[in-house]
């Protein structure tokens, strides 16, 4: 979900920020903000990049469902502050280059009013440091990596559950397993990314703690176009259990394939990223493979909240689907917008220092995703991990075993269907 690659090429886009958002504005005043200049009835004009092409196009695309959701809900209710919301999107092709060209022209050049975050750590980091040179708020739902957070930027805001801590709920349920069930030997692979790397650590740490021994822990680089023997590595260790860092849905099915030709079956299998993309997922490794595959996050399509299940419900009416077609990053970019709208509702502004001020007040607010509480780094330190799984063609909700909507895990993990 959120990758940080190319990190020479952040390095010199990032450099090339200074230049430019010197020559732009410290903060967006509190007047008619989106480059108008009218009374309550006048336009704000709220600007996002988005990766609808390249190595995140699945991701971005969804984030862009979520934020038009939002705007549409939000313009019923009569827009910011009297305000009609107007949605200014540019494409950044997954790239931290063009990300940061994105937000110079948004916010520099465009005059928006205010900034949305784009999809992944990777792209989140340069684009709030473009926004905190001009003094803008940044608020994102998809950059949960600590480099984020690490950074020192007193901008930027993640409305979603901080990464590093997506698998502890299900590594403290395999942990907690009676000695007779619980799996005895584990395999760790992942992409060197800070989206997966962070958690993988926290998980293994538990589990070795269970008793859970390590046969084999990988890790390998983003740029990897053929999984297989990598994937062959894991099955030829035969743990009893799998934890794959992914980023993206073709990730996984590269593994779920290779083990299927290796006659390999996991007593359990999680996967950091990809499970959660709904039928995009399915279709990836076949129809019946997904059953009993886990997956981290803090919402799903049946996501037992009143406003989740609002905002699920319009979006199978204009997409079309079922609950478990809706992906979390649909929530993640539509938490994004209750936000900012909490913030600006509660200033009765929508000045940038006055909304990011009011974040950092230690305010509880509230999303589809859940609470948000944001402590001074910017991390949501009231959100909550939950555990998903496929189960009979369903991504249900199993982990906490004691959280309302959980539905009994299905362990051991089926046998693949081929």
């Amino acid at each position: 979900m959120k990758m940080w690659r190319r990190c020479l090429v952040v390095a010199l886009g990032v450099g090339a920020v200074a230049s430019v958002a010197a020559c732009g504005s410290s903060s967006s005043s509190s007047k008619p903000p989106g480059g108008s200049s009218g009374g309550a009835s006048s336009p704000i004009a709220i600007g996002t990049s988005l990766s609808l092409s390249g190595d995140f196009a699945a991701d971005g695309q969804a984030f862009e469902r979520g934020y038009q959701l939002w705007v549409a809900d939000q313009n019923t209710k009569g827009g910011l502050l009297g305000h009609k919301i107007k949605l200014s999107v540019l494409s950044d092709a997954s790239s931290p280059a063009q990300v940061v060209s994105n937000y110079q022209k948004l916010i520099g050049s465009d005059k928006v009013g205010l900034v949305f975050g784009p999809f992944s750590t990777l792209l989140t980091l340069p684009s709030a440091r473009v926004a905190a040179r001009y003094g803008y708020a940044f608020v994102e739902g998809a950059g949960g990596g600590p480099a984020v957070f690490g950074s020192g930027l007193h901008n930027v805001f993640d409305a979603s559950v901080p990464v590093k801590l997506n698998l502890v709920t299900f590594a403290q349920w395999v942990a907690a397993l009676p000695a007779s069930q619980r799996p005895k030997t584990a395999a760790y692979a992942t992409v060197n990314d800070p989206f997966t790397q962070p958690q993988i650590p926290e998980a293994q740490t538990i589990l070795e703690g269970a008793g859970v021994k390590t046969v084999l822990s990988k890790v390998f680089p983003a740029e990897v176009t053929d999984y297989t023997p990598i994937a062959s590595q894991v099955s030829s260790a035969h743990p009893d259990l799998v934890v794959l860092g992914s980023v993206d849905v073709p990730t996984v099915s590269a593994f779920v394939h290779s083990f299927i030709q290796q006659h390999f079956t996991p007593r359990a299998f999680i996967a950091t990223a990809g499970p959660d993309q709904g039928a995009t997922f399915v279709k990836a490794v076949g129809s019946g493979n997904e059953n009993g595959i886990f997956v981290p996050n803090g919402w799903y399509g049946g996501f037992q909240k009143a406003d989740s299940q609002q905002m699920v419900k319009e979006y199978i009416a204009k997409y079309g689907g079922t609950p478990s077609d809706v992906n979390a990053d649909v929530a993640e970019a539509y938490s994004v917008g209750q936000v900012i709208a909490q913030a600006a509702e509660a200033t009765h502004s929508l000045d940038n220092q006055k909304i990011i001020s009011y974040l950092h007040s230690g305010v509880t607010l509230d999303s589809v995703q859940g609470p948000v509480k944001f402590d001074g780094l910017g991390e949501n330190t009231a959100g909550t991990t939950l555990t998903f799984q496929w189960q009979n063609g369903n991504l249900v909700q199993t982990l906490p075993t004691t959280t309302a909507g959980s539905k009994p895990p299905l362990f051991p993990k089926p046998a693949w269907k081929g």
